[in-house]
């Protein structure tokens, strides 16, 4: 049984990554669908659908680049089931010198470090993606 579901979803994208998988199956849930549809705005995943024949789960296209790097180079999560961890909205500061970005979830939804800053919403700081 997974307790932490953010960790196991940014870990399961960047193992399959690691090995050159071109999709992956994750379980379904509001909160991870959002997250899904902010690192395919980002970049760092290509698509994300639902799979038939299986309800409780979706999938995640990854994105490679035109030399066939899976843009995900690495990930930290910052919040734990056992140690949330809140940031202000001028705190939250930019990942790898703006080549990745901090994902937060704020009470306007999942929001990234740049999106925070410019509507001044603070939240739980998920993890950060370069």
């Amino acid at each position: 049984m997974v307790t932490d579901r953010v960790g196991d979803f940014i870990i399961r994208l960047q193992n399959a990554g690691a090995i050159g998988k071109r999709a992956v199956l994750v379980p379904r849930s509001r909160h991870l669908e959002a997250i899904a549809k902010k690192l395919v705005a980002l970049g760092f995943a290509a698509s994300m659908s639902t799979k038939d024949g299986f309800p409780s789960m979706f999938e995640i296209k990854l994105a490679y680049d035109e030399r066939g790097v899976h843009k995900i180079r690495g990930v930290k999560r910052a919040s734990t089931p056992g140690r949330r961890l809140y940031t202000a909205a001028l705190r939250a500061h930019s990942v790898k010198n703006g080549a990745g970005a901090r994902v937060l979830s704020t009470p306007k939804g999942i929001l990234t470090d740049a999106e925070a800053r410019k509507s001044r919403t603070g939240g739980e700081d998920l993890f950060e993606i370069w």
